[in-house]
C-alpha cells in the first residue's frame, strides 16, 4: 500500500480532538505502543507492539517536511515474542520509541495524536491508498486540505521519523 502523510509537533491536542469530533471521525481507541526500529540497508523496519496495533512494518519515505509519499509493506502480527526474538537476533536495534497513540479515521484518512516519551505531542495525518487506485496528486490534496482544517503550518511539520530524534 502507499500513503501520503505528514507529522507535526503540536501544543493544543484538545483543539485537534474537537475538530476530529466535529468532523465525525471514528475513534478507534488509545494504543500504548512500543516501536522497535532496526538498522537496515534500505528504508526503515520497525516492529510495533501495542494493545490495538501489532505489526512488522517496512517502509521507504524521504525525509521531507511537507506531505510525503511512503511505500509500505505491513505484516500484521499477534503480540508474540517469537518474531521480536528473531528480529533481535538478526538486526541491530536503532532505537526504541514508546508512545500513547489516539487513533481516528475519516474514510481512508488515519489521524494519530501521539504523546511520545521524551519527545512531546505530535499529530499525524495519513491518506491511505490500499489498492493503488488514488493518484498521488489527489492524495496530497486531501492531506493538504486536512492540514488547513487542523491549522497545521509548515513551521509545525517534522521531516523525520520518531526514530531519528
Amino acid at each position: 500500500m502507499k500513503n501520503i502523510e505528514i507529522k507535526a509537533k503540536v501544543d493544543n491536542t484538545d483543539f485537534l480532538r474537537t475538530v476530529l469530533k466535529s468532523n465525525n471521525a471514528e475513534f478507534k481507541g488509545i494504543d500504548f505502543q512500543t516501536d522497535t526500529y532496526f538498522i537496515v540497508n534500505n528504508g526503515r523496519l520497525k516492529l510495533r507492539e501495542g494493545n490495538i496495533e501489532n505489526s512488522l512494518i517496512y517502509y521507504k519515505r524521504d525525509n521531507l517536511s511537507g506531505p510525503k509519499k511512503s511505500e509500505v509493506i505491513l505484516f500484521k502480527n499477534v503480540n508474540d515474542e517469537s518474531l521480536k526474538n528473531i528480529l533481535l537476533n538478526v538486526f541491530e536495534v536503532k532505537k526504541v520509541v514508546r508512545k500513547k497513540r489516539e487513533i481516528y479515521f475519516i474514510d481512508n484518512v488515519k489521524f494519530h495524536i501521539d504523546e511520545v516519551e521524551n519527545l512531546g505531542s505530535f499529530f499525524e495525518i495519513e491518506v491511505i491508498d490500499y489498492n493503488d487506485s488514488m493518484p498521488d496528486s489527489e492524495m496530497k490534496n486531501v492531506c493538504t486540505g486536512y492540514m488547513d482544517l487542523f491549522r497545521i503550518t509548515k513551521n509545525n511539520l517534522i521531516s523525520e521519523s520518531y526514530s531519528d530524534f
